[in-house]
């Protein structure tokens, strides 16, 4: 059984998030899903990032850190999209991370990973805001400062291709993301 923290997408806490949550605590997991947004949730791109800018990073930063702050050390930090990127920002904070799962998106900086950290990449191919150049060179940035990364590409879906109330969803391709994902967890905390 492992702690996980998973933040959700610009978007907001929305069903998908409550949903995948619920599917990494059936397999044995304590998971935490915080609302950065304190209850707003978006519906497109644009609102996210409007509710994300009238919040503050501030104020999302301090809930993020509040929310893992009862987690063991080792924890598996996990985001969609945006919040990849609030969870890559926990990791200078928490060098005992057993894994960083990363869904839609690239996240964290070299200077921040411990040597060996297990770090899993679930993203679109092509994605619309991560490129595969961009995708290529931080993988490795990302292994050059002693991580290890796996990157699986899922062609023909959208961004955020895991939550069934977008149009960016493939249900194919979101299944075999979390198959994934819970063999990721399970190797790396074991």
């Amino acid at each position: 059984m492992a702690d996980i923290a998973l933040f959700h997408s610009v978007y907001g806490l929305r069903p998908a998030v409550i949903e995948a949550a619920d599917r990494l605590r059936a397999a044995g997991h304590e998971v935490v899903a915080p609302d950065l947004y304190g209850g707003a949730v978006a519906d497109t791109v644009d609102e996210g990032f409007a509710i994300r800018n009238r919040v503050g990073m501030e104020k999302i930063m301090k809930r993020a850190h509040e929310a893992v702050a009862g987690l063991r050390a080792d924890a598996v930090l996990a985001g969609f999209s945006f919040g990849a990127g609030i969870a890559g920002d926990l990791l200078p904070d928490r060098p005992a991370t057993a894994g960083f799962l990363i869904l839609h998106s690239i996240a964290g900086e070299p200077a921040a990973v411990r040597p060996g950290l297990p770090i899993e990449v679930h993203i679109a191919d092509p994605d619309e805001f991560d490129g595969p150049d961009d995708v290529k060179a931080w993988q490795s940035s990302m292994v050059d400062a002693g991580a290890s990364v796996e990157v699986f590409w899922y062609p023909g879906v959208g961004h955020v291709f895991t939550d069934p109330g977008l149009p960016d969803y493939g249900a194919e391709e979101s299944e075999l993301t979390w198959r994934r994902s819970l063999e990721f967890i399970d190797r790396v905390t074991h």
